[in-house]
């Protein structure tokens, strides 16, 4: 298995990866008042030790009044934080590992019946379409959210992280701006087409890659899907999809992380069969930067099964090598079976497949 395309190093800005999975982000929510602690050093150290390629962490928050849906996300800015933040990049550079914080904003999406101190904000102050939550963001909003944004991603630097991943994707703030059921605005940050309501992600791209230099790797999550809403789709063609993407990859972008809930799935359905890129493919192919693909990756402890869902078989695990053989995209994510596992991927390099643990939902209780 170590011949395994899977196995190949990757190297981008002088960022080099021992292979091709990459820990994909997954909220914790176990933060006490936003301070990362020994608890989740020690919890991304193991990922670290079991071979993670590349761990990018929980979705971590920026300085908003607002930022989090949830009591327990850490935070990516302040001394406690970041100091917890720091203990956890030295953990996993001394396990040999690499590591990205993903930093967020979660707009006005709902975590539960928690509420912040502050009310939420939203370019329309929608969290869905027709569905009102806290209030629309002023050019003020807008501009102090930027900065906060670049600010986290200097820190993230200055503390050793290899990398940084903005979250665009699911629904959150970032996204509710792509989103035209959330994106009512008339200034420069709305308008008919997806090109108009990227200019946010647009100059949060920019003032991120400014804060740390040109090579230093960035990424950028993005999906079609929200929570909100599972079959919203941003982009109907590859034209829009360019429109979309390409300016974000222009204003700094290194790697787009592309979520879509399957990642064997075409992603128009015209392009059908293997031979049809999926999300990350297309956004590789007309934007020309590296891609991250993700979607249902190992729920199952069968190997066979692993990169498919459970009971998907070995068509899916090879629909994932050929895909990556071809270079269709070049990293692949994978999540909850690395939240149960910690030694997934060293498991599945050596072969012992027997022993996956595969994931259990109990896990989503305790930094395991």
């Amino acid at each position: 298995m170590s011949d395994n395309v899977l196995f190949s190093p990757f190297t981008l800005k002088g960022m080099t990866l021992a292979n091709r999975i990459v820990m994909a982000p997954m909220t914790r929510g176990m933060a006490p008042k936003g301070v990362p602690g020994q608890s989740s050093a020690d919890y991304y150290r193991r990922r670290a030790e079991g071979e993670a390629g590349l761990i990018l962490t929980e979705g971590t928050v920026v300085d908003r009044p607002a930022s989090r849906n949830l009591p327990g996300i850490p935070f990516f800015y302040g001394d406690q934080p970041l100091a917890g933040w720091k203990r956890v990049a030295d953990a996993v550079h001394e396990s040999g590992g690499r590591i990205g914080p993903q930093i967020w904003h979660t707009g006005s999406t709902r975590g539960g019946e928690w509420e912040p101190d502050a009310p939420v904000e939203s370019p329309s102050g929608l969290v869905g379409p027709d569905d009102s939550r806290g209030v629309p963001m002023s050019e003020e909003d807008i501009a102090d959210t930027v900065d906060a944004f670049a600010r986290a991603a200097a820190d993230a630097k200055r503390l050793g992280f290899d990398t940084v991943e903005l979250h665009g994707a699911h629904g959150y703030l970032i996204d509710q701006f792509f989103w035209q059921g959330t994106n009512l605005r008339t200034d420069a940050f709305g308008g008919k087409t997806i090109a108009e309501r990227s200019r946010f992600a647009t100059h949060i791209v920019r003032a991120v890659r400014a804060a740390v230099g040109p090579d230093f790797p960035l990424i950028l999550r993005v999906s079609q899907w929200k929570q909100q809403d599972y079959s919203a789709r941003l982009a109907e063609t590859p034209q829009e999809m360019a429109a979309w993407l390409a300016p974000l990859v222009e204003a700094g972008v290194d790697i787009l992380h592309c979520s879509q809930r399957r990642f064997w799935e075409p992603e128009f359905p015209e392009d059908d069969g293997i031979e049809g890129l999926n999300f990350a493919g297309w956004a590789k192919k007309l934007t020309g930067a590296a891609t991250i693909s993700v979607g249902s990756v190992g729920l199952s402890g069968d190997f066979f099964g692993a990169f498919g869902g459970q009971g998907s078989g070995t068509a899916a695990l090879d629909n994932l090598y050929t895909r990556m053989e071809r270079e269709e995209f070049d990293l692949i994510a994978v999540g909850r079976a690395l939240l149960s596992d910690p030694r997934w991927v060293q498991k599945v390099r050596t072969g012992r497949t027997d022993e996956l643990e595969g994931f259990r939902a109990e896990d989503l209780a305790e930094l395991k």
